[in-house]
């Protein structure tokens, strides 16, 4: 293993880590451990991690869909309680603590012997590994984004999931043929950074939102078309909208209820209207893709919208396994020069490892609400 700099803190021999497990008894517990550091292999580095953000696609690993409510701290670990339908979701990961968090940013304090390795020796990276919420973490050179000058670890630390999904998206849209998007809970963290990356790039955007108040958050960004799924008048907005922009794919963080239903019959009603009457509906494709998991009841379909529709569910995983290599760089490069403007993230709150595990502050951070987004400082 190649050391860091001697201006470097030393590392120590061990490193503290986040796991989470589910137990037999149907409960999640969620410890700090203490591990031998770990080795960098010759294409990894070892970061000492500085932020890292509490995604809701971090949620479904740390509290295993625990009810919130149910938090309580016991022998110095947070101990939630599983509903049978959580436990047969996770009955895979029974017995087995699993380290936590997607994506943070820290400084490389020690390289394997690759040239793309060592080069990283010292900086500050934003990076990918699934085990963030920790002192320390091991990943590939190739999973790390090096910080631009001057932005600092908490700036770079929400630089893949949310940035890459919003860039996801509108390839995604034009990879397919459309040309604008409709987008559901388009307050949160990722909403508004979609909003700014469409506005930049000319994509008409139609933002979904459940309030008065988040709508007028993003009319205040610049956003052209909001519609509020509260209003009695949900579906005529949402019909001039997507009319307005010729929205024929949405993302929806939702999944279950009606929503994606009524996303698919604006579609129908935008793209039918003036059209001579067709048992099967107009010839228009539209499609929904379900990212998310907002409700987790069954998605339920009328079928009212002809036969020409899709929906599927959309993971950034499997699109940059589309896109490839090559082009996930070029997105990365995008990010990395954005990562203050375009790709901004606002935090609530910052907390520790050991903040992690107090009952209230459990709480808080799973409620996934519009702007209680919180940030962990290992």
């Amino acid at each position: 293993m190649m050391t860091a700099p001697s201006e470097e803190p030393e590392m120590s021999d061990t490193y503290r880590i986040v796991r989470s497990t589910v137990t037999e008894d149907g409960t999640v517990r969620i410890a700090i451990d203490t591990e031998p550091m770990p080795e960098p292999g010759p294409d990894g580095v070892v970061v000492a991690v500085e932020a890292a953000p509490i995604n809701p696609s971090d949620l479904g690993m740390l509290i295993a869909g625990a009810d919130p409510e149910s938090f309580a701290s016991v022998d110095g670990a947070l101990v939630g309680t599983l509903s049978p339908a959580a436990m047969a979701m996770n009955a895979a990961r029974v017995g087995q603590p699993m380290p936590c968090g997607n994506e943070g940013a820290g400084t490389v304090v020690a390289a394997g012997s690759s040239p793309g390795a060592q080069a990283l020796l010292g900086a500050i990276v934003s990076g990918v590994s699934g085990s963030m919420y920790a002192t320390h973490t091991k990943l590939s050179h190739v999973m790390c984004i090096p910080v631009p000058n001057g932005v600092v670890a908490a700036d770079a630390a929400s630089s893949f999931v949310n940035p890459l999904t919003a860039l996801g998206m509108t390839e995604t849209m034009r990879l397919e043929g459309h040309s604008a998007i409709v987008h559901t809970a388009a307050a949160s963290n990722l909403g508004q950074m979609l909003n700014r990356l469409c506005q930049a790039d000319g994509i008409p955007l139609v933002n979904v939102v459940r309030r008065n108040e988040q709508a007028d958050l993003l009319r205040a960004a610049g956003a052209d078309h909001v519609v509020v799924s509260s209003a009695d008048s949900f579906a005529d907005d949402l019909t001039a909208a997507i009319t307005a922009t010729g929205a024929t794919i949405a993302f929806d963080a939702i999944g279950g209820g009606e929503q994606v239903d009524a996303l698919l019959a604006s579609m129908e009603r935008a793209s039918s209207a003036g059209q001579a009457f067709s048992r099967y509906g107009s010839d228009t494709h539209k499609q929904v893709y379900i990212y998310g998991g907002l409700d987790r009841s069954v998605t339920t379909l009328r079928r009212t919208y002809g036969m020409s529709w899709g929906v599927g569910g959309w993971l950034l995983t499997p699109f940059l396994g589309r896109v490839g290599f090559e082009r996930m760089a070029e997105l990365q490069a995008r990010v990395a020069a954005e990562i203050t403007t375009t790709f901004a993230s606002g935090y609530a709150d910052t907390i520790s490892l050991a903040d992690m595990l107090d009952p209230a502050v459990a709480k808080a951070y799973s409620a996934q609400a519009t702007g209680e987004k919180h940030l962990v400082t290992p």
